[in-house]
């Protein structure tokens, strides 16, 4: 694994997901999820999230138009957060949720729309 790409990720993931995110996914590792850990932020965030191509706020939006497609909730809390730590507003969040449902369904989107309104409780925004 390039060691550039490892740290460049890091970095990356810090300022996206914040440290309370990092230090969760890093609690009670073994060998496989330490590397596995390893090789996503290697890869997903130190070669994609950390090209300058779009903004972090347009990515985090895209991702969570990705995950409601995928109907993957369990990754989705992390993420609205990231969005949030981004710049994107609750508005946006919500628009892209519910653009989501035309194209994915309302019981992706609706199941989506409950953990980014959890996420909006936990931060005092709703």
């Amino acid at each position: 694994m390039e060691k550039d790409a490892y740290e460049r990720g890091m970095a990356t993931r810090r300022k996206v997901m914040g440290e309370g995110h990092i230090a969760k996914r890093g609690a009670g590792k073994d060998r496989f999820t330490a590397q596995h850990q390893e090789v996503m932020t290697a890869i997903a965030w130190g070669e994609i999230w950390s090209r300058p191509g779009l903004e972090l706020k347009v990515r985090s939006l895209v991702v969570l138009a990705m995950l409601t497609a995928l109907n993957r909730e369990d990754e989705l809390r992390g993420h609205v957060n990231g969005a949030l730590n981004n710049g994107a507003t609750p508005d946006e969040i919500y628009e892209v949720l519910l653009q989501a449902a035309g194209y994915c369904g309302f019981p992706s989107s609706n199941g989506a729309v409950r953990v980014m309104v959890e996420v909006f409780k936990e931060r005092g925004l709703i």
